[in-house]
């Protein structure tokens, strides 16, 4: 493939976009008591992955690198959050890892891209 052109061709942006569905279905099954605090932190914390991630690409080289390392913070927060869903025993311990392994696929790109921006 050529030279990219829109940030929703970057595979880490396709990944944290697919992260933010299954947060959200899975964020419904959570106890109503949870709505306001850890329901709406996870989904905050979920869509604000693909979000900075097209941000900086739209800015620009310059401050690229700021919002991915916002994406990438939010990323291992939301990580933090369905492991206390998990230890609460609101989420069975499958769904947890299957969240957990796309987030750390997420991440694994955003320190890629990092990476190799920082170094351009």
């Amino acid at each position: 493939m050529g030279k990219i052109t829109s940030y929703k061709e970057l595979v880490a942006y396709q990944k944290a976009y697919q992260l933010v569905i299954q947060v959200y279905r899975i964020s419904k099954s959570l106890p109503a008591e949870e709505l306001y605090g850890l329901s709406s932190q996870i989904r905050r914390c979920a869509v604000s992955i693909p979000s900075n991630i097209a941000e900086g690409y739209m800015r620009g080289t310059r401050e690229y690198v700021h919002f991915l390392k916002i994406a990438l913070g939010s990323a291992a927060e939301l990580e933090t959050q369905f492991s206390i869903c998990k230890d609460l025993g609101y989420l069975d311990e499958k769904t947890v890892q299957e969240t957990i392994d796309l987030c750390h696929e997420v991440m694994k790109l955003l320190k890629t891209y990092i990476q190799k921006v920082s170094s351009s």
